[in-house]
């Protein structure tokens, strides 16, 4: 059934399928872990985990995001990748046959206190400089063996990090991380889950055993500059809509709230409908770009709730349901980030509820 929303985000799952492979040709060796927590960078969490059913398991954030995968029918392994805060989540956890992220030793006392016969997969977190979730490199060794021992774990722990800095090639803070993993880890059993997006991109000691892609499963750079397609990789999203309105703004007036862009020349405007409301960024300064019937414009005044206006008077023909592309493949969200001063995970994860997710 045709979307009554102007507005929608169409997924391609073939681009999804794609990027999956690109990960597995650059790690080879690896496992992947695909990353498909926040609805999965707001691809929709159940329709973007049928897309990626040949990675070799699902990291969620929340226990939520698990129990959803569960209850499509998905028999996938899936980690959690804050672990548990409760005996109730624990309990659960092992029944769904989730697998554990174990980071601090209130979680190891969960384990040990839990009940009856249950087993779970664990996969245990050094804190290699990141300061955030993680066991720090003196407790390692001490939370690995505790956890090793107990009778509910099944098999040997996987050991994690996660890389704080993996985006800049230049940074020494991710040879200083990799080089403290691999002393943390010397020398005990289990498998090694290093890198992150970047980390696979860009780190080739940091691939291991497994590795945990997710931002280029959805065709995004995870670089400060450049974009998904220069690596390789394609767009899942496009964020569409429609021209709603086209007017002339005559020179020296001005557009949009607080009157921030005036009209250097006599200008033919279109109001587009898309705004903060729908998860477009509201610091898009004038000059971000908009595709309209398959040509660039520039947007110009500031984003509102539910209206963007683009300067169009130097396209031929526009009118009222031309088609818009706000971001995807002609124009890609890192570019619109930029002039956002955004992150391309910010407004991935951004589209409101109230934009309709299509299969592309």
């Amino acid at each position: 059934m045709q979307s009554q929303s102007l507005i929608r985000a169409v997924v391609d799952a073939a681009a999804l399928r794609h990027n999956l492979r690109q990960a597995r040709r650059v790690a080879p060796d690896s496992r992947v872990m695909a990353v498909i927590k926040a609805n999965a960078y707001g691809h929709g969490l159940l329709p973007t985990a049928m897309a990626l059913a040949e990675a070799d398991g699902f990291a969620v954030a929340r226990f939520g995001e698990g129990l959803a995968l569960r209850a499509a029918g998905l028999t996938n392994r899936i980690l959690l990748l804050e672990g548990v805060f409760s005996a109730e989540q624990l309990a659960a956890a092992a029944q769904a046959r989730f697998e554990l992220m174990v980071h601090s030793f209130e979680q190891l006392e969960l384990l040990d206190a839990l009940a009856g016969d249950a087993q779970v997969t664990a996969w245990i977190k050094v804190d290699s400089g990141m300061n955030r979730l993680g066991f720090r490199l003196d407790e390692f060794g001490a939370a690995y063996e505790r956890l090793r021992r107990n009778v509910h774990v099944h098999a040997e722990p996987t050991l994690v990090t996660h890389l704080a800095s993996a985006d800049d090639r230049r940074d020494p803070q991710t040879r200083r991380q990799l080089d403290a993993f691999a002393a943390a880890t010397s020398g005990l059993a289990g498998a090694r889950s290093i890198a992150n997006s970047a980390g696979v991109l860009a780190w080739p000691t940091a691939r291991a055993d497994w590795v945990r892609p997710g931002l280029m499963l959805y065709g995004i750079s995870p670089f400060p500059s450049g974009t998904g397609a220069e690596l390789g990789l394609r767009p899942a999203m496009t964020l569409r809509t429609e021209v709603i309105a086209v007017k002339d703004v005559k020179v020296g007036e001005t557009v949009g709230y607080g009157g921030s862009w005036t009209a250097m020349r006599d200008t033919r405007m279109a109001v587009v409908a898309a705004g903060y409301g729908d998860g477009y960024p509201r610091g898009s300064s004038s000059g971000t770009p908009v595709q309209i019937d398959g040509r660039r414009a520039p947007l110009i005044g500031r984003v509102s709730m539910d209206m963007i206006t683009v300067d169009v008077t130097d396209l031929p023909v526009v009118a009222v349901g031309d088609p818009v592309v706000l971001w995807g493949s002609e124009i890609p969200v890192e570019e619109v980030a930029a002039h956002a001063g955004a992150i391309a995970w910010d407004l991935l994860c951004g589209v409101s509820q109230r934009v309709p997710l299509e299969a592309g």
